[in-house]
């Protein structure tokens, strides 16, 4: 049997869609943007980092008052479909860079900003990956991160890390609030706010952004239509598999 690894698993799920990241309207609005946007507005000439870019959507609402922004990411695919829309887009001061989040290329207190939205729950190792973030970021800077979150309920916890990873095998965790928190704390972080917010996800489109194989797409719908009361209710699991998620954007300083 061939070795495999975690970021082997992030180039098979990622790679082949870069296309349809770009073009996601989940990825591509929501009130969490709208809220980096504005903070990135408030230190306008501000050095930014979009860790773990994705489709690059964080990195083309902050361009605009940003003095620099780097899309930061594993897949080099992602970074060719960010780069050429930040051409379409006239944003002459976006530039790509490709790495891992727990390994990045960046002189200490390079950045004024480091923003990353849908991406912690890829990481291998959260924990490192945040105290790089830290480390890249000025004294007195602020980091932004958004996410899925986990309810923090152990049924609900279950329930959400099984979907989650059947529909995308690269996923590692949502974190619930308090092991954010942890987690950031530990990397040396203040923090500063958590929004919670909630994100519908329709399931076919869900599916089909991952390519989902159709057994798999099989086992989530069963999965879906046989889940608990308790579980259907937070959720709202609809008829179709559609259903809701809670995520949270947290906003920390670092100390200096």
């Amino acid at each position: 049997m061939t070795a495999t690894t975690h970021d082997d698993a992030v180039h098979r799920q990622f790679s082949p869609q870069a296309t349809a990241y770009l073009n996601s309207a989940v990825h591509a609005q929501g009130e969490d943007l709208r809220q980096m946007a504005a903070i990135a507005a408030a230190q306008p000439g501000a050095r930014v980092l979009d860790l773990g870019c994705g489709g690059g959507h964080v990195s083309f609402h902050v361009a605009p008052s940003a003095a620099s922004v780097t899309a930061y990411d594993l897949s080099q695919q992602m970074l060719d479909v960010v780069a050429a829309e930040a051409a379409r887009r006239g944003q002459d001061n976006l530039s790509t860079c490709r790495g891992k989040a727990e390994r990045l290329p960046f002189a200490d207190g390079e950045f004024d900003l480091v923003m990353s939205r849908y991406s912690t729950h890829h990481w291998q190792d959260p924990g490192l990956g945040l105290r790089e973030a830290f480390r890249v970021l000025k004294p007195g800077g602020t980091a932004v991160f958004a996410d899925v979150v986990s309810p923090g309920e152990a049924l609900l916890d279950t329930w959400l890390q099984m979907i989650e990873a059947l529909r995308d095998t690269s996923h590692v965790r949502d974190y619930s609030v308090a092991e954010w928190t942890r987690l950031l704390t530990e990397a040396g972080f203040t923090l500063q706010g958590v929004t919670p917010r909630r994100l519908s996800l329709e399931f076919q489109s869900w599916v089909t952004r991952m390519r989902t194989p159709d057994t798999l797409v099989a086992a989530l719908r069963h999965l879906l239509a046989i889940a608990p009361d308790v579980v259907r209710a937070h959720f709202e699991i609809q008829a179709d598999g559609s259903f809701s998620s809670d995520t949270a954007t947290l906003v920390v300083r670092k100390p200096g």
